[in-house]
């Protein structure tokens, strides 16, 4: 079994991560933001895996045992703060949208994580304003924990683009359950459908690619969209903006 460590101090901090690093499973007494200033991140949790590239933000509460992994060069922004400060009011992780001025406030809060002065204390109330308002954004990938469900999801997972119906899918995992069985447990475990689910896998994967800057079509391709065009589609009307001009993409 992997330990996990406590670090009481979730730190305010800028750490450079080359593309696949991680950090391994580790928790806070404090609530963090995590923000990836290049390149993409996620967060694990048992509950699943959160994504943000950089137009996104990721919500740690404190206590949450979390791991992170980087995809891309990736400059995480890390934000502590004490648990009587939680701007969002949430005791579960969520991703936050991130607009220019909240971003320019995170990376100015911790570019000089040691000063204590009036600015900066300024600035992390102005910081708070900004997490307040900020909307939330579906990109959680639930974790599923019966054995049966486990079974299917990872088959998605060793390869997005498996295109097989979720009976097929079943059989070949040797789940022992039906499709309306397996269908049930996707509502009632993961709180959305089997289709919802493999769109939420296929675009994360995606966002993982884009960051060490694969091809659009060779995105698509991998993560089982029928064309480029399918894809892009999708992919706007969930980030609002076309995965060409994605701003975790690396040049």
């Amino acid at each position: 079994m992997q330990k996990i460590r406590h670090t009481p101090r979730a730190a305010t901090s800028i750490r450079a991560l080359d593309t696949h690093v991680g950090i391994d499973p580790h928790r806070h007494d404090d609530h963090q933001i995590a923000y990836a200033g290049s390149g993409v991140l996620s967060v694990t949790t048992d509950a699943g895996t959160w994504v943000a590239p950089t137009s996104r933000a990721l919500w740690i509460p404190a206590g949450t045992v979390h791991e992170h992994r980087a995809y891309g060069r990736t400059d995480l922004h890390s934000v502590g703060l004490p648990t009587r400060l939680n701007p969002l009011s949430l005791d579960t992780p969520a991703v936050i949208a991130v607009g220019p001025l909240l971003r320019e406030l995170i990376l100015a809060y911790t570019r000089d994580p040691e000063d204590e002065g009036p600015a900066r204390r300024r600035l992390l109330g102005v910081l708070l304003d900004q997490l307040r308002a900020a909307p939330l954004q579906p990109l959680h990938l639930p974790a599923p924990a019966d054995p049966r469900l486990a079974a299917v999801c990872a088959l998605l997972h060793a390869d997005p683009a498996d295109s097989r119906g979720l009976a097929a899918l079943g059989g070949a995992a040797g789940a022992g359950a039906s499709e309306r069985t397996l269908s049930r447990l996707f509502r009632s475990e993961l709180g959305m459908t089997f289709p919802q689910w493999r769109t939420q896998l296929r675009l994360h994967q995606a966002l993982r690619l884009l960051a060490v800057a694969t091809p659009v079509t060779a995105v698509a391709h991998r993560c089982g969209w029928s064309s480029a065009s399918a894809f892009i589609d999708v992919f706007r009307r969930a980030f609002g903006h076309t995965p060409g001009t994605h701003p975790g993409r690396l040049p």
